[in-house]
């Protein structure tokens, strides 16, 4: 992939014929372009694209710290209305951002959906003809009520059933909504509450809640704490223009992990801006410096996503460049897998590792082991 900071590679890249671009060509230019120049680049042809369609989202909100929407709004540019508004899509259902909140009366919905978001959310469920986003990690607890979490009269888990099953698309925006997250870290009671993802528990896709409540239905994972602006306002580009047919394109899109290997096939440590202290076995044992920050827990050898060319902060800047030392928030194992956060090693699980490609998933394990040793080995010299 070219670093879409790069001068040179955007004097490259020619503006390809919108209408005529195949799946593949389309993912490439939005993923180069990133969601502000992509959309900016093909507003006019964005608009005759989808002047007779308009497309609805409804976004739930499960056991989550709305940090993946906070996320997105502070995208800034595009600005999520800009960008709404030039896929012509109606964010018709998102419990953070609605005016209108449930209303009852002796225990029932009262007033209407232009007032009471309880029937609002309804309606467009009955109505049908949505994307569905979903936020946040949905409890199956306990013993398989999902009373841990309770949206007005019912559970999150009764909801989600209801949206989920109306749904002509589903996006799993967040670790927490895509594997179930911070919520189904170890704990004592992680069996009792039972947190979730849509489609997968973990790295295990036999154990999502899709899967749980029996509904049949295709899902793209956008996975981070939080997930980057352009992962999805760019998956939702291609699904509402059509590039990414929905369920019969999605084999050869997305990986493993139900991720789109457009945005999740880099690992962050290959394009990181201390690899070359890395290189030369220079590390840093202290927050604050400029040196490699494997010794500080750096899993970025471990962390499928294109952080380090994309860049956060409107592409200023990333979590290893700012002194943080990469966490693998998008890996299915997180956070098990990256604990402890601060120290050496992959943590209390291997649970999630992607490295290794879908045709070496059985050696996932010992090639893991094999780059740890190699970095343990690293580590040992410099001391």
């Amino acid at each position: 992939m070219m670093n879409k900071n790069n001068p040179h590679d955007s004097e490259k890249t020619e503006k390809p014929d919108f209408f005529n671009m195949d799946r593949r060509t389309f993912l490439k230019a939005a993923c180069l372009l990133g969601a502000s120049a992509f959309l900016g680049t093909y507003r006019t042809e964005l608009v005759s694209a989808l002047e007779m369609a308009e497309t609805k989202i409804v976004w739930l909100h499960g056991a989550e710290c709305t940090g993946c929407t906070e996320s997105l709004l502070n995208g800034g540019d595009p600005d999520v209305i800009a960008a709404l508004s030039a896929l012509n899509t109606k964010l018709a259902y998102h419990e953070t951002l609605l005016a209108g909140q449930g209303i009852f009366v002796d225990d029932k919905p009262a007033n209407n959906a232009e007032l009471n978001s309880e029937i609002l959310v309804d309606e467009l469920i009955t109505e049908g003809n949505y994307i569905l986003v979903v936020e946040g990690a949905i409890p199956n607890g306990p013993n398989g009520s999902g009373r841990f979490f309770v949206v007005g009269d019912r559970t999150f888990k009764e909801l989600f059933a209801k949206a989920a099953g109306n749904a002509s698309a589903i996006l799993a925006v967040g670790t927490c909504a895509a594997y179930g997250g911070i919520n189904s870290a170890s704990s004592a009671i992680a069996q009792l509450t039972d947190y979730r993802g849509v489609a997968f528990k973990g790295a295990d896709s036999s154990g999502g809640m899709l899967r749980e409540l029996g509904i049949n239905k295709p899902v793209i994972n956008i996975p981070g704490c939080p997930a980057h602006p352009d992962w999805i306002l760019l998956t939702l580009s291609a699904v509402v223009l059509g590039k990414i047919k929905v369920p019969s394109d999605l084999p050869s899109v997305l990986d493993r992990y139900g991720r789109p290997r457009a945005y999740f096939d880099e690992d962050v440590h290959d394009e990181c801006p201390r690899h070359e202290y890395y290189e030369r076995d220079e590390f840093d044992t202290e927050i604050g410096g400029h040196k490699c920050l494997l010794k500080l827990g750096c899993k970025g050898k471990h962390a499928n996503a294109d952080c380090s060319i994309r860049k956060w902060n409107g592409g200023a800047s990333m979590c290893v460049q700012a002194g943080s030392p990469c966490i693998a928030c998008v890996e299915p194992g997180f956070p098990d897998s990256s604990r402890p956060f601060y120290q050496p090693g992959s943590g209390s699980s291997l649970e999630g590792d992607s490295h290794s490609s879908d045709s070496d998933e059985g050696d996932s394990y010992e090639k893991y082991s094999r780059d740890k040793s190699s970095d343990y080995r690293k580590i040992r010299r410099d001391d």
